[in-house]
Protein backbone atom coordinates (compact mmCIF):
# COMPACT_ATOMS: atom_id res chain seq x y z
CA UNK A 1 0.00 0.00 0.00
CA UNK A 2 2.83 2.37 0.81
CA UNK A 3 4.31 1.89 -2.67
CA UNK A 4 0.99 2.65 -4.30
CA UNK A 5 0.67 5.83 -2.28
CA UNK A 6 4.18 6.95 -3.24
CA UNK A 7 3.98 6.10 -6.94
CA UNK A 8 2.03 9.17 -8.06
CA UNK A 9 3.94 11.55 -5.84
CA UNK A 10 7.28 10.54 -7.38
CA UNK A 11 6.38 12.10 -10.72
CA UNK A 12 5.46 15.36 -9.03
CA UNK A 13 8.66 15.34 -6.96
CA UNK A 14 10.89 14.71 -10.00
CA UNK A 15 9.18 17.42 -12.04
CA UNK A 16 9.47 19.89 -9.16
CA UNK A 17 13.16 19.17 -8.67
CA UNK A 18 13.89 19.51 -12.40
CA UNK A 19 12.94 23.17 -12.47
CA UNK A 20 16.70 23.36 -11.94
CA UNK A 21 18.87 21.32 -14.29
CA UNK A 22 20.28 18.14 -12.74
CA UNK A 23 21.90 14.90 -13.83
CA UNK A 24 20.52 11.61 -12.60
CA UNK A 25 22.71 11.07 -9.56
CA UNK A 26 22.45 14.68 -8.35
CA UNK A 27 18.67 14.47 -8.75
CA UNK A 28 18.56 11.28 -6.71
CA UNK A 29 20.64 12.89 -3.95
CA UNK A 30 18.48 16.04 -3.93
CA UNK A 31 15.30 13.98 -3.69
CA UNK A 32 16.83 11.98 -0.85
CA UNK A 33 17.68 15.18 1.02
CA UNK A 34 14.03 16.15 0.65
CA UNK A 35 13.02 12.83 2.22
CA UNK A 36 12.09 11.06 -1.02
CA UNK A 37 14.31 8.03 -1.46
CA UNK A 38 14.29 6.55 -4.94
CA UNK A 39 16.24 3.63 -6.35
CA UNK A 40 18.09 4.08 -9.64
CA UNK A 41 15.93 1.31 -11.09
CA UNK A 42 12.92 3.56 -10.48
CA UNK A 43 14.44 6.95 -11.30
CA UNK A 44 16.03 6.34 -14.69
CA UNK A 45 13.02 4.66 -16.33
CA UNK A 46 10.87 7.49 -14.94
CA UNK A 47 13.20 10.10 -16.45
CA UNK A 48 13.09 8.36 -19.84
CA UNK A 49 9.30 8.14 -19.72
CA UNK A 50 8.88 11.81 -18.78
CA UNK A 51 11.26 12.80 -21.56
CA UNK A 52 9.39 10.66 -24.11
CA UNK A 53 6.19 12.42 -23.01
CA UNK A 54 7.81 15.77 -23.79
CA UNK A 55 7.92 16.90 -20.16
CA UNK A 56 11.73 16.92 -19.92
CA UNK A 57 14.63 17.80 -22.14
CA UNK A 58 18.08 16.31 -21.74
CA UNK A 59 21.56 16.61 -23.11
CA UNK A 60 24.82 14.76 -22.65
CA UNK A 61 27.73 16.84 -21.36
CA UNK A 62 31.12 16.12 -19.95
CA UNK A 63 31.66 17.12 -16.33
CA UNK A 64 34.57 16.07 -14.15
CA UNK A 65 35.88 13.98 -17.09
CA UNK A 66 32.67 11.97 -17.23
CA UNK A 67 29.75 12.16 -19.60
CA UNK A 68 26.55 12.92 -17.75
CA UNK A 69 23.01 13.34 -18.98
CA UNK A 70 21.47 16.55 -17.68
CA UNK A 71 17.69 16.87 -17.41
CA UNK A 72 15.46 19.92 -17.14
CA UNK A 73 11.76 20.67 -17.42
CA UNK A 74 10.58 21.49 -20.92
CA UNK A 75 7.98 24.26 -21.40
CA UNK A 76 5.33 21.52 -21.51
CA UNK A 77 6.80 20.08 -18.31
CA UNK A 78 6.51 23.46 -16.58
CA UNK A 79 2.84 23.64 -17.54
CA UNK A 80 2.24 20.08 -16.39
CA UNK A 81 4.03 20.72 -13.08
CA UNK A 82 1.77 23.71 -12.39
CA UNK A 83 -1.34 21.65 -13.16
CA UNK A 84 -0.24 18.66 -11.11
CA UNK A 85 0.78 20.87 -8.18
CA UNK A 86 -2.65 22.48 -8.17
CA UNK A 87 -4.32 19.07 -8.29
CA UNK A 88 -2.02 17.78 -5.53
CA UNK A 89 -2.81 20.70 -3.23
CA UNK A 90 -6.55 20.18 -3.66
CA UNK A 91 -6.32 16.45 -3.10
CA UNK A 92 -4.00 16.88 -0.14
CA UNK A 93 -6.36 19.41 1.49
CA UNK A 94 -9.31 17.07 1.02
CA UNK A 95 -7.43 14.11 2.49
CA UNK A 96 -6.17 16.21 5.38
CA UNK A 97 -9.76 17.13 6.27
CA UNK A 98 -10.76 13.47 6.21
CA UNK A 99 -7.81 12.31 8.27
Amino acid sequence: MRLELRRGSLVLAVLARLRTEQYGYSLRVALGQDGIEMEESTLYPLLRRLESQGLLTSEWREEDRRKKRFYRLSPLGETMLARLAEEWRGLSASLERML
